[in-house]
């Protein structure tokens, strides 16, 4: 392994053309510069430098280990300036990852605004559900996470996280056009488990908006008859559409809605909240950056009114 110093002072003898004068650059002796370049030699096991006169020259090993020197010294001085810079900019990696609806709605112009101010940012983005985000994000391999929590079931979140609540929406019970239940009055959840009535779509089990439906439905006695398992609401809004399955939706979700899809007001009544979440000992400036891009770009969709809907977006 070639230490620091004795690649300067082989790249300090290129620059300035002899030893003495190199000497005087780094302030050292010339004995001392001698000595490191000697060290450097032995390490190198090939001559870096020949007599040219009363001076020295690099021998074509030396120019060749001179030339990766140079690109050495320029990393690390590069690497010494961002951690200096580090309380002044927000640079460097970010690893975002977040339950599919809100990256669709709420990242991309937080991410647009943050890399207009910190240009040397480098954002990362993976989309999943809370339960496929949180360990990773635990190990060090995200840095932040959009999560969601329903009223009918909330996130259980690890020890020694930090959150900030982003967004608080509403849930919509989603059915087929020309439903018979498509009235002004929040539908009974419960009333919807009649014999030859439609199944429900989801998320797959153990994500939070299935656990949200099992426990909204339990919670009245009924066991829910989840058919379709599909990662994202836009493919569950699909089957509701052709009249194949009813789901439970969340405001942004209903913005990739086909036409003619009615939304409908629960009773109980359902809501959402989508968090950003991070470790408390892993913050950086770049997460608190990127928490605050989020906090000022959240439009949250109003609430709709009580009459049935059938526009997909909010």
């Amino acid at each position: 392994m070639f230490s620091m110093e004795r690649l300067t002072a082989l790249a300090a003898v290129r620059t300035h053309g002899s030893i003495a004068r190199a000497a005087r650059v780094l302030h050292v002796t010339p004995s001392g510069m001698s000595q490191q370049l000697a060290k450097l030699e032995r390490e190198a096991g090939q001559r870096l430098l020949e007599p040219d006169g009363r001076t020295v020259r690099l021998t074509h090993a030396g120019r060749v280990l001179a030339a990766h020197a140079d690109r050495v010294l320029a990393q690390v001085s590069e690497a010494q300036t961002d951690l200096a810079a580090l309380d002044r900019q927000i640079l460097g990696p970010l690893r975002l990852g977040g339950v599919g609806s809100a990256v669709r709605n709420l990242l991309p112009g937080a991410l647009s605004d943050l890399l207009t101010e910190h240009p040397r940012l480098v954002p990362t983005v993976r989309d999943g559900e809370v339960v496929s985000l949180i360990p990773p994000l635990l190990r060090g391999e995200l840095d932040l996470v959009l999560a969601e929590s329903w009223s009918s079931r909330p996130v259980a979140l690890p020890a020694g996280v930090r959150t900030v609540e982003l967004l608080e929406e509403r849930v919509c019970l989603a059915l087929p056009p020309g439903h018979p239940r498509a009235e002004p009055s929040p539908v009974d959840l419960a009333a919807l488990a009649e014999p030859g009535g439609l199944p429900w779509a989801s998320c797959p089990a153990g994500t939070e908006p299935y656990e949200a439906i099992l426990q909204a439905l339990r919670s009245r006695g009924v066991e829910p008859d989840i058919r379709y398992t599909l990662a994202e609401i836009p493919s569950q809004l699909e089957l509701v559409a052709a009249g194949l399955a009813m789901a439970l939706v969340p405001d942004l979700g209903r913005r990739t809605a086909p036409e003619g899809v009615l939304f409908l007001p629960t009773d109980p009544p359902l809501r959402r909240t989508i968090k950003a979440v991070w470790r408390a000992d892993a913050e950086t400036p770049a997460i608190r950056a990127c928490v605050t891009a989020l906090t000022e770009h959240t439009d949250p969709p109003p609430d709709h009114p009580t009459e049935p809907s059938t526009r997909g977006d909010t």
